[in-house]
């Protein structure tokens, strides 16, 4: 978005809260700082906040000064309780969902009470926030145009692996959640499963005090876990770069798709060197592949 929805007042949405309305509110996902004004004003004046864990929120609200009452509301008793906040959305009242931290519905409960307020034509308001994947993706280094959010990988040793390799040849950067006590187990499957020498970043603890990131190749990084217990404790964020072979296959196969346009209007060594500037091919390669179609009958 390039225009600038300051410079007009009216374009902004209204402080106050509106009566039957879901707001799926983002909370900070470590430093309590990490709160959008508009989030505080979500949170205070709502009738309900239905809370992944409460208390994790329940900490939030108090630094905060936010009285307003909370309702457990998570993976084990979501469904029991959606009739219930879809007939308080009906009656008219305010609810705020909020995860037990970061953008609610990113690898956390909500979806089936969005979904259902939808499908009811009920209004469902976004307050965006803080997302511990877009921000490990802002400060790991690896290429950002163009990512893949993967959640959290399969419990299980045998589905983790047949997940993953299904996912080797994807060339976006591929961005991963793990618990502390699986992380080596994946970082390990990883490494071997898509070669060692691929980089990666591990996000740990983000926003908090003990942040790190640490770079390298999936290999080096398996043995910097095996090596410091501190580092694998906490909230992980696995950034693994996308496949090379995949990127250098698809820009060779964009390659030969212009250069058949372009070698019907232009001479060869033309043709060839305009399709390499345009894909990123190689002229030479992009050249001799020409003279091969030219010779076949």
């Amino acid at each position: 978005m390039t225009e600038n929805l300051f410079a007009n007042g009216d374009r902004q949405k209204s402080d106050s809260v509106e009566p039957g309305v879901l707001y799926v509110v983002a909370t900070p996902i470590g430093n309590l700082l990490d709160i959008t004004h508009r989030a505080l004003a979500v949170l205070r004046q709502v009738d309900l906040i239905a809370a992944e864990d409460t208390r994790q929120t329940r900490v939030l609200l108090q630094r905060y000064g936010i009285g307003t009452p909370l309702l457990a509301y998570h993976e084990h008793n979501e469904t029991a309780l959606l009739p219930r906040l879809v007939e308080q959305l009906k009656a008219g009242q305010a609810i705020a969902l909020v995860a037990d931290a970061g953008t609610p519905l990113i690898s956390d409960p909500g979806f089936p009470l969005v979904r259902e307020a939808r499908r009811q034509a009920l209004k469902v308001v976004p307050v965006p926030g803080p997302s511990a994947g877009v921000c490990a993706l802002s400060a790991a280094g690896l290429a950002s145009d163009r990512f893949l959010f993967l959640g959290f990988p399969p419990r299980q040793t045998t589905q983790r692996r047949a997940w993953l390799q299904a996912l080797a040849g994807e060339r976006a950067t591929l961005v991963l959640y793990e618990a502390s006590h699986r992380v080596q187990a994946t970082l390990r499957d990883l490494a071997e499963l898509w070669g060692g020498r691929r980089r990666a970043v591990i996000a740990r603890e983000l926003t908090k005090r003990f942040e790190t990131f640490s770079e390298g190749s999936m290999a080096e990084l398996a043995q910097v876990l095996a090596q410091d217990t501190q580092q694998r404790t906490g909230e992980f964020v696995l950034l693994v770069e996308g496949s090379q072979e995949a990127a250098d296959e698809a820009t060779a196969r964009e390659a030969e798709r212009v250069l058949r346009f372009l070698a019907e209007e232009l001479p060869l060594k033309q043709a060839a060197a305009l399709a390499a500037r345009i894909t990123g091919g190689k002229r030479n390669r992009l050249y001799r592949l020409a003279l091969q179609w030219q010779k076949k009958p």
